[in-house]
């Protein structure tokens, strides 16, 4: 397949580098040039450029929380009650638990996922939302797919 410029933006060195960032984003520039056929200069070059264009907006570690003695992760649908927007917002940024929340279209216009310890760890965050909000929750069981790039072509 072809990659499309006038539609992503990106050539195929671009896409090449890209897939490659998101395999291993802790490769050095030396070592992530032999692997698309560049300089390392060039390389840094690129990234740069793709940094600017706000293409690649940053590195960052994937966690895995079970690891850390969060065992239970689950998605929160969450409708705020009439009037109570701006304060179920607040209430979720301020949430220490719930590690990274969506505004989304339909009835429930935030869907969050949270990770907490156990059991009566997720009531107690439920409930502090519980006033000002109706939720519903989805214990995750699995992860299907692995967070990946959108198609680059």
């Amino acid at each position: 397949m072809r990659l499309q410029p006038a539609a992503s933006g990106l050539d195929a060195l671009d896409a090449r580098i890209l897939s490659e960032i998101d395999r291993d984003a802790r490769l050095p520039m030396s070592e992530l040039a032999r692997l698309v056929g560049m300089s390392a200069p060039g390389v840094a070059e690129r990234v740069r450029r793709l940094e600017a264009a706000g293409v690649l907006k940053g590195f960052s570690a994937e966690i895995d929380p079970r690891a850390i003695g969060y065992a239970i992760r689950a998605m929160v649908r969450i409708r705020p009650l009439p009037g109570k927007l701006h304060l179920v917002e607040r209430l979720i940024d301020d949430c220490p638990h719930i590690v990274e929340c969506l505004k989304i279209t339909g009835d429930d216009p935030f869907l969050a996922q949270l990770v907490v310890r156990d059991v009566e760890e997720m009531d107690t965050v439920l409930e502090a939302l519980a006033e000002h909000a109706v939720t519903s929750t989805a214990v995750i069981k699995s992860q299907a797919v692995r967070r990946r790039l959108p198609p680059l072509r």
